[in-house]
């Protein structure tokens, strides 16, 4: 049981505990997902604690949902446990030490049925499957309860399930809700399990460029990197990573995928990948976001040797991804106390576009710099910039005033 995590006198604990083969390959387990020492620590003293305290463990060491919640059920430090447990079943995966139940509901022979079409017919992908299922399952959850069926479905049913999504959600998320309600209702009468003509539901639709890119003016969005502490690893990385999609236009994609190789400090220049258009773009570095990144990577960068940039900071220590960017947003925003409520990451990047066009640059640079395939895409920013708009302005024609004879 030697890790770097772990020192020998720490070890030592665990030797002598009766489950000490389960602690050794947990150990190991955290080391290979990359958890840091603190948590990795103190996953491996809950766990030690409750499985030491468990009267009948099972030979094979294999547990489901039902044995982690009533072992790692405790009204002292529950969050800590709850983030143990965590840890706990991901490990039991890994090992195919975990035993899936499965939750039988009055449907749920429909749903299976409806999952092997989707998944042999079809062929989607397990999310998209998941995604559908969610919805279809809610649908029956409301409108059909037992001793109700699917055969006794009217439109006022569909009409109170949409009505009552659509207050939480907008109108991209009720396309979706839709979309996915059609599918499942046409599988039923296909099968003559529901009524015809259910699946006649109305939708909301979204037009292209409706409305205008949420551009954070420029001195709003430097006040927001100025207000990020970069005395603790989370301020620093937040900032490197803001600082980023401020002063170079990057996705919070782009961001993600930044490889340790795509920055040459010494030479001053950023490679970015763009994965909307497959082209590499190769960007100089002022000294000022040297100093950003240099900052970063000695101190912000944890010990790592897989070479993406930007990882997530609570354990396990993964690369960052685009949902991980618009939290960061957020929690900067939040702290900050600026007036950018509504606003998103996408925000900094057309905080740039826009910078650039009150500089005079031309649209097709900007396009090339944003990574944009057609004209079209970028002169949606041709929009913000209204002092341009008043230039090119015509004035209103106006007759000649009547003479009173």
């Amino acid at each position: 049981m030697r890790h770097v995590l772990f020192s020998r006198e720490f070890i030592s604990r665990y030797e002598g505990s009766p489950v000490a083969d389960v602690l050794s390959d947990f150990a190991h387990w955290l080391q290979a997902a990359n958890y840091c020492a603190p948590h990795a620590r103190r996953h491996l003293g809950y766990v030690r604690w409750v499985l030491e305290r468990e009267p009948d463990l099972p030979e094979d060491r294999r547990f489901d949902d039902d044995d982690l919640r009533r072992m790692f059920r405790s009204k002292v430090r529950p969050r800590s446990f709850a983030a143990a447990r965590w840890a706990f079943e991901q490990y039991l995966r890994a090992r195919e030490r975990w035993i899936t139940t499965h939750v039988v509901g009055p449907h749920q022979s429909l749903i299976d049925a409806y999952t092997a079409h989707m998944r042999d017919l079809h062929g989607f992908a397990p999310a998209t499957i998941g995604q559908k299922l969610r919805v279809a399952s809610a649908f029956l959850g409301l409108c059909c309860p037992p001793p109700r069926t699917p055969a006794e479905l009217t439109p006022h049913d569909v009409e109170r399930f949409i009505g009552r999504r659509a207050r939480r959600l907008g109108r991209s998320a009720i396309q979706g809700t839709v979309g996915h309600l059609r599918g499942f209702l046409r599988f039923c009468q296909d099968r003559g399990l529901c009524p015809l003509g259910l699946d006649d539901i109305d939708r909301p639709y979204r037009c292209r460029d409706e409305q205008l890119p949420r551009a954070i003016p420029w001195k709003l969005a430097q006040k927001l990197l100025a207000s990020i502490d970069r005395s603790t690893r989370l301020g620093c990385r937040d900032h490197a990573m803001l600082y980023l999609m401020t002063h170079f236009g990057l996705r919070p994609g782009e961001v993600c995928n930044l490889k340790l190789e795509d920055i040459d400090l010494g030479r001053r220049i950023l490679r970015v990948r763009q994965s909307k258009i497959l082209r590499t773009l190769d960007l100089p570095l002022s000294r000022r976001a040297v100093g950003v990144l240099e900052r970063y990577l000695r101190y912000g960068r944890p010990r790592t040797d897989r070479t993406e940039v930007f990882f997530a900071v609570i354990a396990p220590l993964g690369p960052m991804k685009r949902y991980g960017v618009s939290d960061a947003f957020q929690r900067q925003v939040q702290r900050s106390g600026l007036p950018l409520t509504g606003y998103s990451p996408y925000g900094l990047r057309h905080a740039f576009a826009t910078r650039l066009l009150e500089r005079g640059v031309g649209i097709k640079a900007i396009g090339d710099l944003l990574g944009h395939c057609t004209f079209e895409s970028t002169a949606v920013y041709l929009r913000l910039n209204i002092d341009a708009l008043r230039d090119v302005a015509l004035q209103v024609p106006c007759s000649a005033p009547r003479r009173l004879s």
